[in-house]
């Protein structure tokens, strides 16, 4: 099974023979390419043109952090699995109105049910979220009396809203309290976390779309414009509160993130190295947990889950079968 290569140190990488080679002061450590389908840059990396031919060859997609946590980019190789058909069915689904409302209503549907069944999860544990919960479902009653995309995301912000007002709730820590969602820079540790968090899910998206027939830059949800890509924050938000939240409340409901594990900087507060690498561990974890597939008949894992929604996506596009998002059952 091919693995992320995290990067936190400062070096350079670069093409020995037919495989990749990060050198620092240390010494130097080779990355076996055929066991590598993406790689996460968070130190000071230097590299050259030959180093990204030779990943381009071997479909790796190579992602960028600032030195802040925030995601800069990624170097997405040649599309090597498009094709003018698929794209040419993306691109009218896009241009559709009602076909793209339906979409992107499919994900704010998949989006507010499996913040529900987070909630669920915690109030049937002891939590009290009734008021909350009564709030979300007279929220996602109103999704459809909206006449466009934009009234739609204004209700699925006010989802989202409420959902967050659940997190101290549920965490129960003065260490880490909500406060209200901030970016850029976030200005206390819990939304530190959740921003982190979000942008790995995104990339995650990225990688699994890039494994398909779709064009990562046209999405439905989120408006195809000048951005690089749109289509993997469509998906992400399906499974941002079963990866990204259930992993901040493991983390810190297990104490095994603290305050230590954050700085301040930029008139906000960020994860510190040590603090990235105990969340990536627990989000890679999440990722490859594998659950049973009712309609596969077999167990899968959260990662193949949602490359499994892009290939629904592409069902829907070409009229083949209606697509329905992922729910949460548990």
């Amino acid at each position: 099974m091919k693995k992320s290569i995290y990067i936190f140190s400062t070096g350079s990488l670069s093409r020995k023979d037919q495989t990749l080679c990060f050198e620092t002061e240390e010494g130097k450590k080779y990355i076996p390419v055929e066991d590598t389908k993406e790689i996460y840059l968070f130190g000071e990396v230097d590299f050259n043109k030959r180093m990204l031919e030779f990943i381009s060859q071997k479909e790796i997609i190579l992602h960028m952090y600032n030195y802040y946590g925030y995601y800069m980019g990624s170097f997405y190789p040649r599309e090597h699995l498009n094709s003018g058909y698929m794209i040419l069915h993306q691109t009218q689904a896009y241009l559709n109105e009602e076909m793209r409302k339906e979409i992107a209503s499919k994900f704010i549907e998949g989006a507010m049910e499996n913040m529900a069944q987070v909630l669920k999860y915690y109030s049937n544990r002891g939590t009290d979220l009734k008021d909350i919960q009564v709030s979300l479902e007279e929220l996602k009653n109103r999704l459809h009396e909206q006449n466009s995309i934009e009234q739609m995301m204004a209700i699925e912000g006010n989802y989202r809203e409420t959902y967050y007002r659940a997190f101290d709730k549920i965490i129960d820590n003065n260490h880490f309290l909500f406060e209200g969602r901030t970016r850029r820079p976030p200005l206390n540790r819990l939304n530190a976390l959740i921003s982190f968090g979000n942008s790995i899910i995104y990339t995650v998206a990225l990688s699994e779309i890039y494994k398909t027939h779709l064009d990562p830059r046209i999405g439905y949800l989120h408006t195809t414009n000048f951005r690089r890509f749109s289509l993997n924050l469509d998906l992400a938000e399906i499974f941002k509160p079963i990866i990204v939240d259930r992993a901040i409340f493991t983390l810190v409901g297990k104490k095994m993130i603290g305050p230590k594990d954050f700085e301040k900087k930029m008139d906000g507060i960020i994860l510190n190295e040590k603090g990235r690498k105990i969340f990536l561990e627990e989000i890679e974890r999440r990722l490859e947990t594998t659950i049973k597939h009712k309609e596969l008949g077999r167990s899968v894992s959260y990662r193949t889950l949602i490359r499994m929604e892009v290939y629904k996506l592409q069902k829907h596009i070409i009229g083949e079968k209606e697509y329905e998002p992922f729910y949460s059952r548990w």
